[in-house]
């Protein structure tokens, strides 16, 4: 079972047939689980929220599944809001794991990842490196795995994330599936390695755009992404207030699903 924000809801990975429209990371490895074993999915994630939403609309119903292994990814959203407690919130963060521990499920947690070359967000980075320090002990504390995306360098190559530079492209996810079954296999989660059961994403070439066109480039983003971004953010609204999650209860994914 995952839960989070749009990381794990799969924003970025179009598929007009899924529920929300989004494939992503967390169905990708849940269609390989389910190919190679006796394993059900359910993704609880909505895009925009933030970590105090999680626990308050995801906690009680994921438990309520009492899942075998959980995903549990949030905080990028509150790091983005300079003024949000993280202390605090990661207490919250905690007691999430806790329940989920107490009960019985292994829980893999994820560090946020280093915006370092990043123009937009690298501001955003000793916040980061706050969070991942609180998650790391919070794995410690509670026994949970943890997929290291601040130390998965290949996510800084710009081809892997999608036009309005905040979500992975099909390419980050299909990479972020396969990095997420080889911890899982590491930790003997699962039975053997089937990392290499999701292909390696081929890179398109590297565009090389002149002046002019960078330019354009920006404006477009600017228009498309930035300015929706901050309205939102001036009206307390979220992308994903009109969504409910994707997959409330279990269901076996194969990479066919309609």
């Amino acid at each position: 079972m995952a839960l989070g924000d749009s990381f794990t809801e799969g924003v970025g990975d179009v598929d007009a047939a899924r529920p929300n429209q989004v494939r992503g990371w967390a169905d990708r490895v849940a269609e390989v689980l389910s190919a190679e074993g006796d394993w059900e999915y359910a993704n609880l994630a909505v895009r925009g929220k933030k970590i105090g939403q999680v626990i308050n609309q995801q906690l009680d119903q994921g438990l309520f599944l009492a899942p075998d292994l959980v995903s549990i990814y949030a905080g990028g959203n509150d790091i983005l809001r300079p003024t949000a407690d993280l202390d605090a919130l990661m207490r919250g963060y905690e007691g999430m794991v806790r329940r989920f521990a107490e009960a019985g499920s292994t829980v893999m947690l994820f560090t946020g990842f280093d915006t370092v070359e990043s123009p937009l967000f690298s501001k955003t980075r000793p916040r980061t490196a706050i969070y991942n320090e609180k998650v790391r002990e919070i794995a410690d504390k509670h026994g949970a795995i943890v997929a290291d995306y601040w130390r998965w360098r290949e996510f800084s190559d710009l081809r892997y994330w999608a036009a309005d530079r905040l979500h992975m492209n099909e390419l980050g996810h299909a990479l972020m599936a396969s990095k997420v079954l080889n911890v899982l296999g590491e930790h003997q989660v699962t039975e053997g390695n089937w990392a290499d059961k999701i292909l390696a994403p081929v890179l398109p070439d590297l565009a090389v755009n002149s002046r002019g066109e960078k330019l354009k480039e920006e404006l477009g983003w600017a228009t498309e992404h930035l300015v929706p971004w901050i309205k939102r953010r001036l009206t307390g609204t979220s992308s994903g207030d009109s969504l409910s999650a994707k997959y409330p209860k279990y269901v076996q994914l194969s990479a066919s699903v309609n």
